[in-house]
């Protein structure tokens, strides 16, 4: 756009922004509205005609081509695998014979096909692809004219505008007159200007509309008959294509059954193949556990921040041979965790005490402990006070540092902040004392 364009674009704007959204007066003419409608569509059909004939073009160019390349594929997957270092039988040559020969007998049929077609294809380029493209040329410069008429009908209404409310005035001064002098020039000529492309339009646009007609009928029935006679031409084609590797009598899924054979079977039966419809089970994710794993596991599982243990030596990293979320079967065993240690007491808040799951072996311990006896009963003014939770130690634990909490194995410890791992650090009471135990010392209830 030049700068004179965007100088009248400005301009021009708040008389598009009244004309848009229907503020003041406006030129409207019931002619070029209608013929303007009409010309939207012979746009918009143009356009689909254009693409859907160089569509038709291309998916047939594209279905021979796509023939052809499956037709090589087929080939390279029967020719045998030979002279490689994979192939055990790389001296003896293995391959389907009669598929290669057919695969290429194929391709013989669908290249003359390809022949045979292309005079066919070519004349929908010459008569329907290039003739629209020549009528959407046309159809943009007369577009070109109707938006010239839309500025010159804003420049009309903006000019009319600005002379009526100047003779509407009351008193005018010497300006003022100079002023209307100057918006009836500009009103003159823009009248005009408006005039001369609506009249254009209106004149020429019907007449265009009859040759359309013209141009379409002709058109349309070009390209009915080049479509009837590329599907004839490929019926006949592929009604002569006799190849005896393929027996047309058969239904295409008893040809296909009987050409497969029991191919799935045996491919099922290799190892590295797992097909989601022979319902076998998964192979394990993991394979068997090492001895050193499995004696581990007979361990009750540690805390992060526990110290060194005295019942086992000779293993200064036992979650070396602990796999996170590995679940294995132990034997009962009556030994509490070992204690915590007040070097690592800073960081207990933040660290879970535990590696793994809860271990089965402590609830298998805490189930073969007594009940606790059961509480006294409240006072009457605490009666229709809630519970306090509580919880039952399966072990004895002395305390590591200031702020733990002591208790013998069968204690009843009262809550009172606890998180939902119970290998992490909770604060309870019992008798009459306060402070911080591990969870994984204690069972629920």
């Amino acid at each position: 756009m030049s700068l004179r364009g965007f100088q009248k674009s400005v301009i021009r704007a708040p008389q598009q922004l009244k004309a848009k959204f229907n503020i003041g007066e406006h030129t409207k003419d019931a002619v070029f509205i209608d013929s303007e409608r009409r010309f939207v569509e012979l746009e918009t059909e143009t356009k689909r005609l254009n693409d859907a004939s160089r569509k038709y073009f291309d998916a047939i160019n594209g279905m021979l081509s796509h023939q052809i390349e499956f037709s090589k594929a087929m080939t390279e997957i029967y020719k045998p695998i030979s002279g490689r270092v994979s192939d055990p039988d790389s001296l003896v040559v293995h391959g389907n014979i009669e598929g290669i020969r057919a695969c290429e007998e194929y391709e013989l049929v669908v290249k003359d096909l390809q022949d045979t077609v292309a005079p066919e294809l070519e004349m929908i380029e010459s008569r329907i692809i290039r003739p629209s493209n020549e009528l959407l040329d046309v159809l943009k410069v007369i577009r070109k004219t109707a938006v010239k008429r839309d500025r010159k009908q804003l420049d009309y209404d903006r000019h009319r505008t600005t002379l009526k409310k100047l003779q509407d005035k009351k008193e005018k001064s010497a300006k003022d007159e100079k002023a209307i002098w100057k918006a009836e020039s500009d009103l003159e000529q823009s009248t005009q200007e408006f005039n001369y492309f609506n009249d254009l339009l209106k004149d020429e646009l019907p007449k265009l509309f009859g040759l359309e007609r013209e141009f379409i009928q002709p058109l349309f029935q070009s390209f009915y008959y080049m479509q009837l006679n590329i599907f004839y031409t490929l019926h006949e084609k592929m009604q002569q294509c006799d190849i005896g590797y393929f027996n047309l009598n058969l239904d295409i899924e008893e040809a296909f059954e009987q050409k497969r054979g029991d191919i799935q079977d045996q491919a099922e039966k290799l190892s590295i193949v797992r097909f989601k419809t022979s319902g076998r089970p998964r192979p394990p994710k993991y394979g068997p556990k090492p001895v050193a794993a499995i004696e581990a596991g007979s361990q009750p599982a540690g805390l992060l921040t526990q110290g060194p243990s005295a019942s086992s030596p000779t293993s200064p990293n036992p979650a070396a041979s602990f796999k996170y979320g590995q679940q294995t079967q132990t034997e009962p065993v009556e030994n509490p965790p070992p204690p915590y240690t007040a070097a690592a007491l800073p960081e207990k808040s933040s660290l879970s005490p535990a590696l793994g799951s809860p271990n089965p072996a402590l609830a298998s311990a805490a189930a073969g402990k007594p009940k606790p006896p059961p509480p006294k009963p409240k006072p009457g003014r605490l009666a229709g006070a809630p519970a306090a939770e509580t919880v039952t130690a399966l072990y004895d634990y002395s305390a590591q540092a200031e702020g733990d909490l002591s208790f013998r194995a069968g204690d009843v410890i009262e809550i009172v902040t606890r998180t939902q791992n119970e290998n992490e650090w909770w604060i309870g009471k019992v008798h009459g004392r306060q402070g911080q135990f591990p969870g994984n010392y204690v069972q629920i209830g």
